[in-house]
């Protein structure tokens, strides 16, 4: 270059998403990524190795010019390369991470996989290898099936008191869930005192829930329904919705793990900390 030579202290990539907290949770829990700053629709991530931090901004922010303040961060691949390529797979595939397009290999020798964030960012993970690293990555990759073939399939969840959550309302107690083994579904039960009743609030998923014991008074789009002990009632995608309990209550839900909630008059969505 002509002049002084550009001297790069560090890399940022910067984007711009609908919920900041779903897209921080996801790098921070899947990717190691720690949390530097953090404000309300504002998160700087980092690590201490040599990828690029992370600035996390809500759409519709002043922080960005006019014309920018709308766009989401769509169309983009954050492409990190690693070691041990097939160890990370399999982490994130054992943690339940979305993993969205499978591990797969290039005849130029490029070995990758991605995952999608709640958001729609695109990570992909890759690796290079020489012929004779890809020869003894089949090798490897073999002997892991057949290891893999004599472990069981069923993945055993108990309930533990780290995976509660506490409201004013309810006690959620997390079970299935990516951070927990599954890949597609968030499972928790709700514990609800007599008298006690939830926000008013609206989920982007469907949810199912099987009333264990006690009662539940479910009002949703205008009506009114008495669920007893035994029953199951299905709430549908972003509907407003609350849950009452007029006697001690107990519900076990099922949810796709990405959904996440909202609650009128505030901005944004909330994620479901118990179904992460």
């Amino acid at each position: 270059m002509p002049g002084d030579a550009l001297n790069v202290t560090t890399s940022t990539l910067s984007l711009t998403v609908a919920d900041v907290d779903a897209s921080r949770v996801f790098f921070c829990t899947h990717l190691g990524y720690e949390v530097a700053m953090a404000a309300d629709g504002f998160a700087s991530l980092t690590r201490g190795d040599a990828a690029a931090d992370i600035v996390l901004l809500r759409r519709g922010t002043e922080v960005l010019p006019a014309d920018q303040r709308d766009r989401e961060a769509g169309g983009l691949i954050l492409a990190l390369t690693v070691t041990g390529l097939d160890a990370e797979e399999r982490r994130l595939r054992e943690a339940g991470a979305p993993i969205t397009m499978p591990l797969r290999e290039e005849p130029w020798g490029e070995r990758l996989f991605q995952l999608t964030d709640p958001n729609g960012v695109v990570v992909q993970l890759v690796e290079w290898v020489t012929p004779d690293e890809t020869e003894q990555a089949d090798e490897s990759e073999q002997a892991e099936q057949a290891q893999e073939s004599e472990e069981p399939a069923v993945r055993v969840i108990s309930p533990a008191a780290e995976n509660v959550t506490e409201s004013p309302n309810a006690r959620m107690t997390g079970l299935a869930a990516p951070s927990r083994g599954s890949t597609e579904l968030s499972t928790w039960t709700v514990e609800m005192g007599a008298g006690q009743t939830g926000p008013e609030h609206s989920i982007s998923r469907e949810q199912v829930w099987t009333v264990t014991a006690g009662v539940l008074h479910v009002t949703c789009g205008g009506r009114t329904d008495k669920i007893t002990a035994g029953q199951t009632f299905v709430l549908p995608p972003d509907v407003l919705r609350q849950v009452h309990a007029p006697q001690a209550a107990e519900a076990h839900v099922a949810m796709r793990s990405d959904g996440v909630a909202s609650v009128p008059g505030t901005e944004g969505t909330r994620v479901l900390p118990w179904a992460q």
